[in-house]
């Protein structure tokens, strides 16, 4: 089984004319169906929905509750290595960036997490930068086993790997992987992704598919918002949520909404998405997949978050730093983008309970599996 043969089924153009064609009648019929289709989604994203914003926001805020609850997430990333040997034009650790690299040790591995673990989190996301050899299997493997007794969940987000790397590393305590396509514009996406690994653009692709057949409990999906139409983007996202979850029924799934940030060599985004636009997006995915997990994450302004949580997010990251040993052993590297919320964790736990709802800090634990 791939996602190639449906991706390749609906051509972007075909898809964007689709999409902009939906009129204000589209968007009723989509709020109204019990069980809303794809082109119903289209119809949520398409700027005829704008004017119905706050429909979306209160639908959005009843299915999260009736959901999830009123409980909230929250997750920190702990950066290992910014060694990396692709060229992207929007991240800080692109090969061509004539930085400083740093990877961690497991000695310092277990002081990152010291920090995590002291702030309250019992569930951390490891990254690093796209390097085979440096933060190969080989490490990876090493750095879940030095973190699984100390979190009882352990998510990832690095390089895409093969079926039998995947089946390999959950034995150790792999939970979780997050692995975002970018853009599914095939033209742009290899405009930023001139060189190494990451160029291939089918193998990411198929990425989902090697994490479905290897037996992940969780794994996360997403563009980064900036590169190409984020309407079109997001609803290639939403086609390929629909193909794994049919097809691997057995895993969860969640969203990230990253939209461009501020990093050293980054290019100035190719589409601008408003606050409004991102809240019309956040709602329009609940509202089409009432199961799926929304993430947010500190790219985000405060004011935005803080209001954003009661629309349809079920996690928060908090006190997080994008560069490796950002929280203790060498804080001043270069971080992969700047956060915009520097609010300490306690501080975002803080604001949830204001606002009503219980802060999670760990996701699913393997002891109840």
């Amino acid at each position: 089984m791939s996602f190639q043969p449906i991706f390749e089924a609906q051509p972007w153009d075909d898809v964007k004319a689709s999409i902009y064609a939906k009129t204000a009648a589209d968007v009723e019929q989509a709020l109204a169906a019990p069980k809303p289709t794809l082109e119903d989604f289209k119809a949520l994203i398409a700027p005829a929905a704008a004017p119905y914003l706050e429909q979306l926001a209160q639908r959005s805020h009843l299915l999260t509750r009736k959901r999830f609850g009123n409980t909230v997430q929250l997750y920190a990333p702990l950066y290992l290595s910014n060694k990396c040997q692709n060229i992207c034009t929007y991240c800080g650790f692109s090969l061509d960036n004539k930085i400083a690299r740093r990877t961690l040790s497991s000695v310092e591995i277990l002081q990152e997490a010291a920090v995590l673990k002291d702030w309250g989190y019992d569930h951390v996301l490891l990254v690093t930068g796209e390097a085979n050899v440096t933060v190969g299997v080989d490490y990876l493997e090493k750095a879940l086993r030095t973190l699984r007794s100390q979190f009882a969940h352990i998510s990832m987000e690095v390089q895409p790997l093969d079926q039998a790397d995947y089946e390999r590393l959950i034995p150790e305590g792999l939970n979780t992987v997050l692995v975002y396509q970018e853009t599914y514009h095939r033209a742009d996406y290899k405009k930023h992704h001139p060189k190494g690994k990451k160029s291939n653009f089918n193998y990411r692709l198929d990425t989902p598919d090697r994490l479905g057949r290897a037996g992940i409990h969780k794994m996360g999906l997403g563009v980064l918002i900036g590169l190409e139409d984020w309407r079109t983007d997001c609803f290639y996202t939403a086609l390929h949520l629909d193909y794994l979850e049919r097809t691997y029924w057995q895993t969860k799934y969640s969203l990230s909404f990253p939209r461009l940030r501020p990093a050293e060599g980054l290019l100035q985004p190719k589409v601008e998405m408003s606050d409004r636009e991102l809240v019309q997006l956040i709602c329009a995915y609940r509202i089409w997949n009432g199961e799926v997990e929304l993430s947010i994450s500190t790219r985000e302004t405060p004011v935005f978050r803080d209001h954003v949580v009661k629309l349809g997010i079920t996690s928060i990251s908090a006190g997080s730093k994008t560069n490796p040993g950002g929280y203790a052993v060498a804080p001043e590297s270069l971080e992969q983008f700047e956060i915009s919320d520097e609010r300490s964790p306690a501080e975002i736990a803080a604001m949830l309970r204001r606002q009503g709802y219980e802060p999670v800090w760990k996701d699913w634990d393997a002891a109840l599996a």
